[in-house]
């Protein structure tokens, strides 16, 4: 694995739009932990149960004075659906030419039913104020992963 996405190395910077076409930067985030998840796809069974277990937590993170961003290739219209309706209160990115997927090393070849193909292998990466990543959980299994996250943002 690259030195880049390692625990204690600076966040890849990212500028993607938002489900409403707004640019978010992780500049613009700077002074906050951010709790930056990657998943395959909108309205998903695994990545709907993702979503709604990080808005059903999303007290506690606030409390931990972090932000919650999720990040897929799905488009905007997508992505407008999925948080209506889940009532999902966090920013959806869209990562449609998965750039910012490569950044963070989550872009990767899969397989399903014997087909090999491009996309995005569920992560979480915990950013730190000053924009460092505090900790990186990769191929994620969905059931206890928030309560993994709320502990490595008050770690």
């Amino acid at each position: 694995m690259a030195a880049g996405v390692e625990v204690g190395a600076k966040a890849p910077e990212f500028s993607l739009p938002d489900q409403d076409g707004t640019l978010v930067t992780l500049k613009s985030l700077k002074g906050k932990q951010v709790v930056l998840y990657f998943y395959p796809k909108d309205d998903t069974s695994g990545c709907t149960k993702e979503a709604c277990d990080f808005r059903d937590s999303l007290a506690a993170i606030k409390k931990a004075g972090a932000v919650v961003i999720g990040v897929s290739k799905d488009g905007k219209a997508s992505h407008q659906k999925f948080i209506a309706k889940y009532g999902l209160p966090f920013a959806l990115l869209s990562d449609e030419d998965a750039a910012v997927s490569t950044a963070y090393e989550v872009y990767k070849e899969k397989s399903m039913y014997g087909r090999r193909y491009m996309g995005i292998e569920r992560s979480t990466f915990v950013i730190d104020a000053a924009g460092r990543i505090k900790a990186a959980f990769r191929k994620v299994k969905v059931p206890g992963h928030v309560e993994e996250v709320l502990a490595a943002l008050k770690a």
